[in-house]
């Protein structure tokens, strides 16, 4: 086996495991959305994922309508961990209505009193890994 196959062979068994885990935290955010699909709630495709340290939120901006209501679900696949999501509108106000949080669970449901551009933070507040993988998704009906 040449050097360049060796290195590519390690690279992939280094990056499949870390791909994988920011689906698996993707997974437990969907299945926190299924309650909701029940009710009539349409999961969009779009998501986001990643990993973050603890207690550094990230801002994902979102365009959302007046006459829809939004649940936003995050999850993560470390056991023990706390994941939280808050929605604010553009003046920096929290506007949503209804939130939950149980473990490595998390979502917030608005309503959005005007179309514009929203911010929803989720924040990694307690793990044992340094970083943590997540996945969020959203759902409107």
């Amino acid at each position: 086996m040449t050097r360049f196959f060796k290195t590519l062979l390690i690279l992939t068994l280094l990056v499949l495991p870390a791909l994988a885990t920011v689906d698996d935290a993707l997974s437990y955010a969907l299945e926190a959305a299924q309650p909701y699909v029940k009710e009539g709630f349409t999961v969009r495709e779009d998501y986001w994922g990643g990993d973050m340290a603890r207690q550094q939120p990230k801002a994902i901006t979102q365009q959302l309508f007046k006459g829809n209501e939004y649940w936003f679900w995050a999850g993560t696949d470390v056991k023990g961990s706390k994941i939280s999501v808050h929605i604010y509108d553009s003046e920096g106000n929290l506007c949503e209505v209804e939130s939950w949080q149980k473990g490595q669970l998390s979502a917030a449901r608005v309503t959005p009193k005007r179309t514009g551009t929203y911010y929803v933070i989720v924040e990694i507040e307690k793990s044992s890994a340094e970083r943590t993988h997540w996945g969020m998704a959203y759902g409107f009906r």
